[in-house]
């Protein structure tokens, strides 16, 4: 009965006893009325079907996979000393050379012309040169013989000194000029295999510019690309186990040995460098490998990655309390994320139940049943 109806009835009884009803009749409708009208029983508790999950101790270990390929651990740029326009290159992609080889030329007129330049200046000034000596000696002569001045003396050891120096800087000229002509030719440096050919036979360059690049071949390293996330953990590892993607059954032993201080822009991966103990004839200059690293030998607990939410801005689970059915957040501590699962290093023990599915929409202390459950 709505209040609207009790107020109504309770008028009603109240009229009816002013009549000819006894009043004790009329207390006790009164009394059965306001039974009637008392406060509208609780809701049921609803009891909200979730899936759940045992938390068990997974595997003592793990390993993780990087893709990388085999490089050189020197390799160097070679360009001419001087500018000037190629005429030859003597060197493809994948040569071998020795120390001393002849990579490309140059035009040698222009250089040639300079050397030619330089040594008549030679012959110029060492003419000069050999004048003013001759003249300081007469000179010399007159000024023991008490006939010129010392000032006059003086004046030709002056002109002497400075056509010896102008002497010497043309036979400096003439030999930077011979230095030139002989950088028409670029020589390998080293033994090695060109990797990179960056100039064509008629192309005009200047001073420096790569022409040929060349990797040694008796030391070779592996380039691998690891997430952000994993960083750490290859730091810490130190030694990785390397094999050729054509040859998984050989492995190799290598070692950390530079880290990229910067992410690349593009790929959002730390480049990481792996020297190698001992190198292989079948792994070669670009030859696609893989670096596994153990991740550790403690016991992990993993749980679906469904099952995570986040309480007070960290990772929380709801877990499930066996006996009296209901749930409670609890936040732990993510060791890593894998791709359909989390691992959790602490916050969780084995043997305990968590929810798997309907994470959202549960709050602390709500009673859950198994999905598909009647009860």
């Amino acid at each position: 009965m709505s209040p609207k109806g009790c107020s109504q009835g309770r008028v009603s009884l109240a009229a009816r006893s002013a009549a000819s009803i006894p009043i004790w009749i009329v207390a006790l409708a009164m009394a059965l009325g306001l039974a009637a009208c008392g406060a509208p029983p609780a809701p049921k508790e609803v009891v909200r079907p979730v899936q759940l999950a045992q938390v068990t101790v997974g595997a003592t270990g793990s390993a993780a996979v990087f893709a990388g390929e085999v490089k050189p651990r020197h390799e160097t740029d070679l360009g001419f000393r001087i500018g000037g326009k190629i005429i030859a290159r003597t060197v493809d992609v994948g040569a071998r050379v020795k120390k001393g080889h002849v990579l490309a030329r140059l035009d040698p007129s222009d250089v040639g012309l300079q050397a030619e330049a330089a040594k008549a200046q030679v012959a110029a000034t060492e003419t000069e040169f050999r004048f003013a000596q001759a003249e300081y000696q007469r000179y010399q002569n007159l000024h023991n013989e008490k006939f010129i001045s010392a000032s006059a003396l003086d004046a030709k050891r002056n002109a002497l000194d400075a056509n010896r120096a102008k002497f010497e800087q043309a036979k400096a000229n003439l030999a930077v000029s011979q230095n030139q002509a002989s950088y028409a030719a670029l020589v390998a440096n080293e033994d090695g295999v060109v990797t990179a050919v960056n100039a064509e036979p008629g192309q005009v360059v200047t001073a420096g510019q790569s022409v040929v690049r060349i990797a040694r071949e008796e030391e070779r390293e592996v380039a691998i690309s690891v997430p952000e996330n994993r960083i750490g953990e290859v730091k810490n590892a130190g030694t990785l186990v390397v094999a050729l993607w054509a040859q998984p059954g050989k492995q190799y032993r290598g070692r950390v040995r530079e880290v990229s201080p910067a992410v690349d822009p593009t790929t959002r991966t730390f480049q990481v460098k792996v020297g190698l103990t001992k190198t292989p004839v079948a792994m070669r200059l670009g030859a696609t490998v893989t670096g596994t690293i153990q991740l550790g030998s403690a016991p992990l607990i993993e749980v679906p990655a469904s099952a995570l939410t986040e309480a007070s801005g960290r990772p929380a689970v709801w877990v499930v309390d066996p006996t009296s059915q209901t749930v409670a957040l609890r936040n732990i501590d993510v060791a890593r994320y894998e791709p359909s699962s989390v691992v959790v290093s602490q916050g969780l023990e084995a043997g305990e139940i968590v929810v798997t599915a309907g994470v959202h929409a549960l709050r602390p202390g709500q009673k859950v049943r198994l999905l598909g459950a009647t009860s």
